[in-house]
């Protein structure tokens, strides 16, 4: 197996005894899970350690590879003692590059960009001495490959994950790879972010998500709640779950907890067996009619630029009945594409699943538009939804049953029911106020509906 292990370490410097000192014990669960992540790392004895930053220079279209001399120290932190060196595996590091090249992902070096301009000195961020310290604590026979995440889209991240994955098997190299990163910035009112209360919604998601190592669930976490969260770990743990590809994971949960406001989660992820590679796409069995015309509406937009007529053999429903339509696209169990009309505003379904299908795969504006080399990766999921109608108390909800629609004159919101990670009335209400734009002590009114969902099988 080239990828022995993941892991999640968050980096706060209070975490280091010779910088926190008594208030160390503060973090005392994290401070006992990373030291056993030291002694698992070090009886794995890997020859390379990857390590994730989001300290180190944040480029919104390329990751960056440090390629200097690998020193630094937690001066900055008022421990000039804690000092600590690296040998820097630059075959491995040239073989990622060589291989993101190729498949269209931009990356850069430290050098290259000259980071020094940017105001960024060329010693290791606390993003990675944090970590690193209590790794070096029980081994130090492993070559180093630092980096620090782009702003790409998280689907660019998991596929720079995988090649990673690559290039260790093919230079035979065992690695162990670290997403440095802390979680919710804004979960206290004393919370040096200020406070919010999606910080909570989003830890409670994403742990969860961690804790099954639940990709689809992850993937699922609404973006407004992720930027309202004010995390910085996200994209180190996308990358991460990319080294992972294939490979049959045993997720653990060491250590969650948030003295300072802050979200610190330590988590295992441990790889028992790498699973057979397969080139070859199997035969999609016979579709749902509904996901067939979506699937098939937008493979002919993307190659042909036309909107195709509809197929005559159509369920006569789909042809009769009106309603609004959600279609909802995947690739790799991560969302790649969500719209829709909660009513009806074409002649039938079945223009409405078109009309949505188009909309989902090329207009959504949090994804660039699919292109043809993508078709066969996707996964298409249709909502058909019932008519909304008023809910006059939250006892009348339940969010694996209905989805529901917020209003407060022209803001909106709608979250679908059944998502991963929303399991409460409460948070089904914060994520959908959150996404009109609605605070949660303003009048506004509820909508509930349901939904006849067709997925691929």
């Amino acid at each position: 197996m080239s990828v022995l292990s993941g892991y999640l370490m968050p980096h706060p410097p209070i975490m280091v005894e010779e910088v926190g000192g008594k208030e160390a014990q503060k973090v005392i669960s994290s401070i006992n899970a990373a030291n056993t992540v030291g002694r698992e790392i070090a009886k794995l004895s890997p020859d390379t350690i990857v390590i994730i930053s989001p300290h180190g220079p944040i480029f919104a279209d390329a990751l960056c590879i440090y390629d200097f001399n690998l020193k630094g120290s937690l001066a900055s932190f008022g421990a000039p003692e804690v000092k600590m060196s690296f040998e820097r595996d630059a075959e491995l590091a040239d073989e990622v590059r060589e291989r993101a090249n190729r498949h269209g992902i931009s990356t850069v070096t430290t050098s290259e960009v000259g980071v020094w301009k940017y105001g960024f000195k060329e010693e290791l961020d606390h993003g990675v001495i944090v970590p690193m310290y209590f790794i070096a604590k029980y081994s130090s026979n492993f070559k180093l490959m630092p980096l620090s995440f782009g702003m790409l889209p998280y689907e660019d991240l998991y596929e720079f994950g995988k090649l990673i994955q690559e290039s260790a098997k093919a230079l035979n190299k065992k690695i162990v790879v670290i997403a440095s990163g802390d979680l919710s910035h804004r979960l206290t009112k004393d919370a040096p972010a200020g406070y919010d209360p999606y910080g909570k919604v989003f830890e409670d998601q994403l742990v969860d998500a961690l804790r099954k190592f639940d990709l689809k669930a992850l993937r699922s976490i609404d973006p407004v709640v992720i930027e309202r969260a004010g995390e910085c770990g996200l994209r180190s743990i996308w990358i991460m779950a990319g080294t992972l590809d294939g490979c049959k994971v045993e997720p653990e949960v060491l250590s969650h907890e948030g003295p300072f406001g802050v979200g610190y989660c330590i988590a295992r992820f441990k790889v028992a067996e790498q699973k057979e590679d397969s080139s070859e796409t199997p035969e999609k069995e016979t579709e749902d009619p509904y996901v067939k015309l979506a699937r098939y509406t937008l493979e002919t937009y993307v190659k042909e630029g036309v909107i195709p007529p509809l197929p005559e053999d159509l369920p006569e429903e789909m042809l009769k009945q009106r309603a609004g339509v959600f279609v909802s696209i995947k690739k790799g169990g991560q969302l790649r594409g969500c719209i829709g009309t909660f009513l009806p505003t074409r002649k039938n379904i079945a223009e409405e699943i078109q009309r949505n299908a188009i909309s989902a795969g090329c207009e959504d504006p949090r994804f660039y538009p699919v292109e043809k080399d993508e078709l066969p990766e996707l996964e298409y999921s249709v909502d058909v939804l019932t008519e909304p109608v008023p809910v006059y108390s939250i006892d009348e909800l339940d969010p694996k049953k209905y989805g529901i629609l917020v209003r407060k004159g022209y803001k909106s919101g709608l979250l679908l029911p059944d998502l991963e990670g929303v399991d409460t009335v409460e948070q089904q209400l914060r994520i959908a106020l959150a996404k009109a734009g609605i605070r949660l002590d303003e009048d506004y009114q509820i909508y509930k509906f349901e939904v006849e969902r067709h997925e691929e099988k």
